[in-house]
């Protein structure tokens, strides 16, 4: 038909002319609808291609051409139609109802199928192609990505052999079969599917990095890390530089990571994720400073972000006036009014800013939340005892190491209550396990240094030697920093 010939040839403003002409001189047609529906279609006017579809249906109930239009009209515009997939699946299934073995509505009815994860029946659609088409790389990617989404490693690795090994594997084929996979479950699928098409071609930049984050995921790191260079090589972008700094970071290569997101920092400075990142970095690289200018940047572009509110308050409790963490810490409490670990930090900030009327109204109500009243009691009988009343100190701590009979901050401090009490030998038992728990916690070693002196303990020097060089050592992040700052390393950027 010429009207085809037309259309196939891209000259639709003459064929629509010749569908005009054939429509006064004949009639109305179902072909000529479905013809009219391509037109419309090839010119995005998809609500005139469907309705020319529908009519063509309507005067044809089995008219296959329409059906199949129609459907793949949903299929390519999910962003037009709702629920474009459900439309299209339930006009495959009409197809099907009076020609069960057409091999397009199976097909397409397949695939659909896999991306609702409905995988038993998207075999069952696959098993009505004839053989020869069943062996195509294309049918071959769905029963794979099928059998994989169902669990059945058996038929999955018979299957992506066969799909590895098919003449017509292309890109495409490659991409459908990653459909079916579950991101961080199949990786291996990943990696064998992604690993064997690489051999026949280059991967484009986006399957470079599916198999990077596989590798990952694997704990191939280095594999990982080295694809992943590659993609950022070929496409330089602040997502590339995110995925380099989260893998170096697993290698506890501090540095590395910092120098990934310092130059995610020069693509995008006003990221606040690359900021929230790097100041996370630098804290392993015991930066305190950079850190804590890092989280109030990430803070400053992005005020309402409860993460970032929460590490910038962490690194302010060691600033010169701990105040300042307290309005970043009621920001995320603003947002998490429920999190405990919110009120417990507020209370800590006015703890270490000295102001023990508030700091103990905000323990308080941390200690009423199972969460966080482990160390709301270790912090309350620190309080008790910085006041001088040790009956009210007692209980806490002995809460508190009820709660975690090795928590060397308590007994720490449970050593110092004894000391205060002149019970030393108790004083001793206590700092010692502490000690033996972490031996270089600073006060649980200045404790004991202050009771061998008590004493007249001729153990003074040795301790006072090991306190000396403890200090000359001492991590500027601190034990109390570590328990505070609980932040995520990378967020999405």
């Amino acid at each position: 038909m010429e009207i085809q010939r037309l259309i196939e040839i891209g000259k639709l403003s003459a064929a629509r002319d010749l569908l005009r002409a054939s429509a006064a001189q004949f009639g109305s047609d179902a072909g000529l609808d479905n013809l009219a529906g391509v037109i419309e279609a090839q010119e995005h006017h998809y609500s005139a291609a469907e309705a020319n579809f529908k009519q063509a249906i309507g005067r044809r109930p089995q008219f296959t051409a329409a059906y199949l239009n129609l459907g793949r009209l949903y299929q390519e515009n999910p962003a037009t139609y709702a629920q474009a997939r459900t439309k299209a699946l339930h006009i495959y299934d009409r197809l099907l109802s009076y020609e069960p073995r057409n091999s397009e509505a199976n097909y397409q009815s397949a695939l659909l199928l896999l991306e609702d994860r409905k995988f038993q029946a998207s075999l069952l659609r696959l098993s009505r192609l004839p053989r020869t088409t069943r062996g195509s790389a294309q049918a071959l990617s769905i029963s794979c990505a099928d059998y994989a989404g169902l669990g059945d490693r058996k038929n999955t690795s018979s299957e992506l052999s066969r799909f590895l090994e098919a003449l017509d594997l292309s890109q495409a084929d490659v991409r459908q079969l990653l459909l079916g996979i579950r991101p961080g479950k199949d990786n291996d699928i990943t990696i064998t599917a992604l690993e064997g098409f690489g051999k026949r071609q280059r991967l484009p930049v986006d399957l470079q990095r599916s198999l990077g984050l596989a590798y990952e995921q694997s704990g191939r790191l280095d594999d990982a890390r080295s694809i992943l260079e590659k993609v950022a090589i070929d496409h330089m972008s602040v997502h590339a530089l995110f995925d380099l700094a989260r893998v170096a970071y697993k290698q506890k290569d501090y540095k590395g990571a910092l120098g990934y997101l310092a130059h995610a920092r020069d693509l995008e400075p006003d990221n606040a994720s690359v900021h929230y990142s790097f100041g996370v970095v630098c804290l392993d690289l015991e930066l305190l400073a950079e850190a804590q200018k890092s989280f109030e940047k990430a803070v400053k572009l992005d005020p309402q972000n409860s993460s970032y509110n929460y590490a910038a308050g962490a690194t302010s409790l060691f600033s010169h006036d701990p105040k300042d963490a307290v309005p970043y810490f009621q920001e995320y409490l603003k947002r998490n009014p429920e999190d405990a670990r919110g009120r417990l930090a507020v209370g800590i900030a006015f703890f270490r800013a000295r102001d023990y009327e508030q700091a103990r109204t905000w323990l308080d109500r941390a200690a009423q939340r199972p969460e966080a009243a482990t160390s709301a009691h270790y912090y309350l009988g620190s309080l008790a005892l910085q006041e001088g009343r040790l009956d009210d100190a007692l209980p806490e701590l002995q809460s508190a190491l009820r709660a975690k009979p090795e928590y060397p901050d308590a007994l720490a401090e449970l050593g110092k209550y004894y000391f205060v009490r002149r019970n030393y030998a108790e004083a001793e038992n206590q700092l010692q396990r502490a000690l033996k728990l972490n031996p270089d916690h600073m006060e649980a070693n200045f404790y004991l240094l202050s009771l061998y002196a008590r004493t007249r303990d001729p153990r003074y020097d040795t301790q006072s030697k090991r306190y000396e060089d403890l200090q000359k050592l001492r991590d500027t992040k601190s034990q109390e920093f570590l328990r505070m700052v609980e932040v995520r390393p990378f967020e999405a950027p």
